[in-house]
C-alpha cells in the first residue's frame, strides 16, 4: 500500500502542465524510473479508492503525463502546488492522513 511519504516522493518527479480547480495535469520526469521504492503504477491509480477528495487518476505512459481529477473543496489548488514544489509538507501530510480511507 502506498504511504503519504511515497506520494510526496512520487510528486517530486512532477511538474505542472495545466492546473484548474479540480483538474491537475503534470509531466513526469523520466528519472522516476530510477526510483527504487515499492510504488507501482497500480498503487498510484488506486489512490482515488484510498484518499477522499481524489476522484480519478489517469496515467499516460507514452507521453509521461498524469491527470488528477479532485474535489477542490477538499484539496485546494495551493495544496497540489505545494506538493509539487515540495513545500508545506507537514500540513500536507496531516491532511492526506486525515483523508485516508480505511481499506481492508
Amino acid at each position: 500500500m502506498i504511504q503519504t511519504e511515497d506520494i510526496i516522493k512520487v510528486a517530486s518527479y512532477f511538474s505542472i502542465i495545466a492546473h484548474t480547480p479540480g483538474r491537475l495535469r503534470v509531466r513526469v520526469n523520466p528519472n522516476i524510473k530510477k526510483e527504487n521504492g515499492n510504488i507501482t503504477i497500480n498503487d498510484i491509480e488506486d489512490l482515488p479508492n484510498r484518499i477522499d477528495g481524489i476522484k480519478s487518476i489517469k496515467i499516460k505512459k507514452i507521453i509521461a503525463s498524469v491527470t488528477i481529477m479532485y474535489d477542490p473543496i477538499i484539496f485546494p489548488s495551493k495544496l497540489w502546488e505545494d506538493l509539487i514544489k515540495n513545500e508545506n509538507l507537514d500540513e500536507l501530510t496531516e491532511i492526506i492522513n486525515k483523508l485516508a480511507k480505511e481499506v481492508a
